[in-house]
């Protein structure tokens, strides 16, 4: 059966990312480190993780924490540290998850969090072929707690599209179009696409922690191309987490064309083509205009709010994104002060 990675998935072989469980490493590609190396260059990076998904109650991995640390550590180094901050009464640890809390609860969630994603990545795993069979799509992604393998009870399936350039709006009318049809089912909720770029857009503008995390644990679905294209551009995610080069940029098997998308795709291969979307993106526009002076708000209560472009459509960062920055800064202050570290000068 086919499905999507999961996040805590380990590397490619040939990457070579340390794991908690793998053999020492040869040579001296992670050179012995001192105690007090450990505790000044170390601790502030576990802080940042800890701190980051303690704001969602999500206890963490040994190697997911690998993964997140913002330099590349030794695995048995980065073991060392974590049993030094549980005995210092810093850090929590339940099973094999670590937490800054001292709450079962949080792994119980976590654990039945974790299950529950099993089966909504089987789902989105044909969804999105599905998705990917209409005009101009070149890229699909999971992205949303879905792509952290966690999902709860109210979880929706989220979407990041690549588009061809100059026709994300017309893949985007199309696509919502069908999603109407979903309402009837009850099952809109599975149709969450709210992200799109088209090929002249990819690079993410907003740079920090949040669209970071996002980038690394965006789970590649449909359309290889496009993909490895995006992750390319956003290579400055490394700056945040070096274990993203290793990430992988392809989807699990491969699509076979679609008669209509290429005959669709042929028949607007021209200026009415460009005019189209040019109408449906100000078509667009002044709809959203419309929700944001009304104060319309979602089924989860968040005001809605767009940004649109000739190359995008997204969420507005301004509200959840900046939300989560400032109590993320708010909550690493705070326990840089209780772990007696020095507050952090680095740009989030």
């Amino acid at each position: 059966m086919w499905r999507l990675p999961r996040f805590s998935q380990r590397p490619p072989q040939q990457s070579t990312i340390p794991n908690s469980g793998d053999r020492k490493p040869q040579g001296n590609r992670y050179p012995p480190k001192t105690v007090f190396h450990l505790i000044t260059a170390m601790r502030p990076s576990i802080l940042k993780v800890l701190a980051y998904f303690d704001l969602f109650s999500y206890p963490v991995t040994s190697a997911e924490i690998l993964l997140f640390l913002d330099k590349e550590v030794a695995p048995a180094d980065l073991t060392r540290q974590l049993e030094e901050l549980i005995r210092e009464g810093l850090l929590f640890q339940d099973g094999e998850f670590f937490s800054l809390r001292n709450d079962p609860a949080l792994a119980t969630r976590r654990k039945r969090g974790n299950h529950h994603a099993d089966e909504l990545l089987k789902i989105a795993g044909r969804i999105s072929r599905r998705l990917y069979r209409f005009p101009y799509v070149r890229g699909i992604g999971i992205s949303g707690s879905l792509s952290k393998h966690f999902a709860d009870e109210h979880a929706d399936i989220d979407y990041f599209i690549i588009t061809s350039r100059n026709r994300l709006w017309i893949a985007r009318t199309l696509m919502h179009f069908f999603k109407k049809f979903t309402y009837l089912t009850n099952r809109q909720h599975w149709y969450c696409m709210n992200y799109y770029v088209d090929e002249d857009a990819l690079e993410i503008k907003e740079k920090n922690i949040f669209t970071a995390t996002e980038m690394i644990t965006l789970l590649p679905a449909s359309g290889n191309g496009g993909l490895v294209r995006f992750f390319d551009a956003n290579n400055w995610t490394e700056r945040y987490f070096p274990h993203y080069k290793y990430r992988t940029k392809e989807a699990q098997g491969t699509l076979p064309k679609s008669f209509v998308k290429t005959a669709l795709e042929k028949l607007l291969d021209n200026r009415w083509g460009d005019r189209l979307d040019d109408l449906l993106q100000r078509w667009t526009n002044r709809r959203w205009q419309k929700k944001e002076q009304r104060g319309d708000r979602n089924v989860k209560g968040d005001r809605m709010s767009l940004q649109n472009d000739k190359h995008f459509s997204r969420p507005n960062p301004a509200n959840f994104q900046q939300s989560i920055l400032e109590r993320y800064n708010r909550r690493l202050n705070e326990l840089q002060t209780q772990w007696s570290l020095t507050p952090s000068s680095e740009r989030i």
